[in-house]
């Protein structure tokens, strides 16, 4: 009687282990990909209730919130190298499964964490949230991300820079092919300024606060953030302090009374520029016609009312303009806070002395703080946005009254939303009354260098620490 082969015991099951960091990176990614959200919106509530929990300490919350920000950042890198590792077309992995892929790329190739390690916690995340075949998968896969570096990664899928410059720099630097070559023309000259640009998009920026006069001061802010040793002083605003350690912001006593807020110091320097610029005659009725969601109109009702004008801050969406009323909120000075369309204007022609339209547009000027809306816009969407600026900038210049200032500004420095905008609304237009004439905004932010030709301005994040911020003066002449 033959003998049965023995067979091998199998291996007990095991649960998987759960890792909250890991699984809150997780979800903040999927939330990104299924909601169209954004994480700078998604991560803060779910980092505050897992600190609730009490199972969740500082340095984790500085781990999720790399893992998340680094995963958005480099995704288009990260796939092109997962491409490499997969045995079918990357649109055919499922995008859970690809978002634990990149979560695990980052931790093989932009931090430190030891490879085993790395790719242990991804294959426990992918049991967790997976189930244990896909983990497998991930398995597999992360085991050839781990055969190289980053840069030994980025010899093998990005082109030679001779043979495509910006399909090279795209991957390497991790913007999509399209935006490279548009901020290439806005920025000019040769590769290193380009580099250095694309490198600043992927730094994580600073904490920015700002005291709003009147109501707070930069000392303040100091003494409030710990001293000079947790902050440092504003490159050009006077009113800014940047953080130092980044921290819990809305705990300042400043900030959580409404007399202090969270503000890049480029969105600063477009409202002080606006606020100074000279006007011809009265000065005491101020516009914002696109307010949401209120750090500019903030900043200036505070600087009307040491004047004594009067803000109306104006905003089309009314969750918005319920922001804006909460940031103008004990401010002394009268202001009023409206939710309506600026190009079909609630007030009538000329009423104004000052008006700012911080129009909407790509955001490619924010790229450090919204790293998934490089991998998001399309080329279309500047036609999109285009009609939109250009009658929010028609209206507005029908607001101001003759002698007065309009700022337009936008948070992109590409050129179909900057300067095209405002040569397309001063060419004469059928005999429509409104004239008006460039006004050099170049003085108006005194100390800051490399500010170009004028008469606009355009900040960079290489050049000036802010975000891509385009300012464009213009007096209403008739």
């Amino acid at each position: 009687m033959s003998q049965q082969p023995r067979r091998r015991p199998s291996k007990p099951y095991r649960r998987p282990q759960k890792d909250p960091v890991r699984i809150l990176a997780f979800e903040a990614l999927r939330a990104v990909d299924e909601r169209d959200a954004y994480a700078n919106l998604v991560l803060p509530p779910l980092l505050r209730k897992a600190r609730e929990g009490g199972d969740f300490d500082a340095r984790d919350a500085a781990l999720a919130t790399e893992l998340v920000y680094g995963s958005l950042r480099w995704q288009g890198t990260y796939d092109a190298i997962i491409a490499r590792c997969v045995d079918r077309p990357l649109r055919e992995v499922d995008p859970p499964v690809l978002d634990v892929l990149t979560l695990g790329a980052h931790q093989l190739l932009g931090t430190r964490i030891p490879p085993h390690a790395a790719v242990s916690a991804s294959v426990e995340l992918a049991r967790v949230v997976l189930g244990d075949g896909r983990a497998k998968f991930v398995n597999a896969v992360l085991r050839k991300v781990t055969a190289h570096d980053l840069d030994g990664w980025l010899e093998r899928v990005a082109p030679e820079y001779d043979e495509d410059p910006e399909e090279h720099l795209g991957i390497v630097h991790a913007h999509p092919r399209w935006i490279v070559s548009a901020l290439w023309d806005a920025l000019g000259g040769g590769r290193a300024g380009i580099e250095d640009l694309l490198e600043a998009d992927n730094e994580r920026p600073e904490v920015t606060l700002v005291a709003r006069p009147g109501r707070s001061t930069a000392d303040e802010l100091v003494a409030a953030a710990g001293g000079e040793e947790s902050t440092l002083p504003g490159r050009w605003s006077p009113y800014a302090v940047r953080l130092v350690e980044g921290g819990e912001p809305g705990a300042l006593d400043p900030v959580r009374e409404g007399r202090a807020g969270v503000q890049d110091e480029g969105s600063q320097l477009v409202a002080l520029a606006l606020a100074n610029a000279p006007v011809e005659g009265t000065d005491r009725a101020w516009l914002d016609g696109c307010a949401g969601p209120g750090g500019k109109a903030a900043l200036l009702a505070a600087l009307a009312a040491e004047r004594g004008a009067a803000l109306l801050a104006s905003e089309k969406q009314p969750h918005r303009a319920r922001l804006v009323a909460r940031a103008l909120d004990g401010n002394p000075g009268p202001y009023a806070v409206i939710a309506a369309d600026g190009t079909r204007p609630a007030w009538r022609p000329g009423s104004f002395d000052r008006v700012l339209v911080d129009v909407p547009c790509t955001g490619l000027g924010a790229l450090r703080r919204r790293p998934e809306a490089r991998w998001r816009r399309r080329p279309e969407d500047l036609d999109g946005f285009a009609p939109l600026q250009r009658e929010l900038l028609h209206q507005a210049l029908a607001a101001v009254r003759v002698g007065g200032v309009v700022g337009y500004a936008t948070c992109s420095p590409h050129p179909a939303e900057t300067r095209a905008v405002v040569d397309d609304v001063l060419k004469a237009r059928g005999g429509e009354p409104v004239r008006a004439e460039w006004v050099d905004a170049r003085p108006l932010m005194p100390g800051v260098p490399a500010l170009g030709d004028g008469p606009d301005v355009q900040l960079w994040p290489h050049l000036h620490g802010t975000d891509a911020m385009y300012l464009a003066l213009l007096r209403r002449t008739r």
